[in-house]
């Protein structure tokens, strides 16, 4: 019989699987001996805060991949040249950096890739846990089963997501896209934090308050969009001036070109090389923005300490403070690296921030006041 053509080699997705699956059985085991004497249900409020708190290194991680230009350390996915790690690359790695001494393949950069999908599928298998987990605790109890599977589903999107940015080559509308992925899954996660943390949890902010939070997570989340869009299309130092830019308050730009959305890095729609008034263009559009995200913070934080809510206020300034600060370093500092991380990490924070407050129900849950379940989930929150 004639040999049958292979057209998917599933080898190397299966050794990713199982060094997640490794990875993933070291936090299982710490919750599990920290909570041994706990309630199923306690040790999956365990596992969903530190999987939220995994799930927030994963995303600074995954920052730190990109800005050390690692996205393509190993070219291919999910395995390096086909192998489990770098190690088994080792030959292709040193042909391919030969090569191209300082391009996008390097020993570092392939670790740092690889390691970056080898966490990655770590938290994609503690979110697997914590769905099954849900639905078989459901009988006990209310439990956020939904959002778990929702999560689910989220997390094998944000897979997908980043298995293009490697195969369409760090695609800007991609990779952005992938960043936003991120932040919507600590959302997620957050969303489930809190809701374990107390059935019964009441927030008495007024509900226009409430409104200006969604209105300011939303603008949180257009910035981080354009914040991703100035890194992967390298725009940071468009402007290595401030307050003004290029010595101009006003310099030349090219909005158009600039915000051309699906396109190859570094090139116009039409193959064209991009200008550079489209990356100044970019850079500027984030530095506005960032002017109307800082009031908004100031304000709502201005609101909340006026309502009663100073710690909830010193958060939103604390934060935006950060953020000034990290954006600012990485303009007149000519973007240094940590200062780059910090920043995408100051984002996460206000995402989390934010979606914790948002998590928390205006009032009791329909049927829920009273009942033995929300007093025995409560106690256990105290235990």
């Amino acid at each position: 019989m004639d040999a049958v053509e292979t057209w998917v080699d599933w080898t190397p997705v299966f050794r990713l699987l199982l060094v997640g699956t490794l990875l993933a059985a070291g936090p299982l085991l710490w919750v599990w001996l920290r909570h041994r004497g706990a309630t199923p249900m306690q040790r999956l409020r365990a596992l969903t805060a530190l999987t939220l708190f995994l799930t927030f290194d994963l995303v600074l991680f995954g920052a730190f991949t990109r800005l050390t230009d690692s996205g393509l350390g190993c070219p291919d996915w999910p395995g390096c040249y086909g192998a489990a790690s770098p190690i088994g690359a080792r030959a292709d790695i040193a042909a391919a950096q030969a090569a191209m001494p300082t391009g996008p393949v390097t020993w570092s950069k392939a670790w740092i890739e690889m390691i970056h999908r080898y966490l990655a599928t770590a938290v994609g298998g503690l979110i697997l846990v914590m769905a099954v987990v849900s639905t078989l605790e459901r009988r006990r109890g209310p439990t956020p089963v939904v959002w778990a599977w929702l999560t689910l589903a989220w997390v094998c999107l944000q897979g997908a997501f980043g298995a293009w940015t490697v195969t369409m080559k760090l695609f800007p509308a991609i990779v952005t896209l992938h960043l936003l992925g991120g932040m919507v899954l600590l959302a997620l996660l957050r969303w489930q934090n809190v809701r374990w943390a107390d059935p019964a949890l009441r927030d008495d902010s007024p509900p226009a308050l409430r409104a200006a939070l969604v209105g300011l997570l939303a603008l949180v989340a257009l910035q981080i969009a354009l914040g991703g869009w100035v890194s992967t299309n390298y725009a940071v130092l468009a402007c290595r001036d401030f307050p003004t830019c290029q010595g101009q308050w006003w310099p030349q730009m090219d909005f158009a070109r600039g915000f051309e959305l699906w396109r190859e890095l570094g090139q116009q729609g039409s193959g064209d090389a991009l200008p550079f008034a489209a990356l100044t263009a970019i850079h500027y559009t984030h530095r506005l923005a960032a002017y109307v995200v800082l009031l908004a913070l100031a304000a709502v934080g201005l609101w909340q300490w006026r309502c009663g809510q100073r710690e909830r206020a010193w958060w939103l300034w604390g934060l935006g403070a950060w953020q000034l600060v990290t954006g600012l370093s990485n303009v007149v500092l000519e973007w240094p690296l940590i200062a780059a991380v910090a920043h995408t990490g100051g984002a996460a924070a206000l995402v989390v921030v934010l979606s914790g407050w948002l998590a928390q129900p205006t009032r009791r849950r329909p049927g829920l006041e009273g009942s033995p379940t929300v007093a025995r989930l409560a106690a256990e929150g105290q235990a």
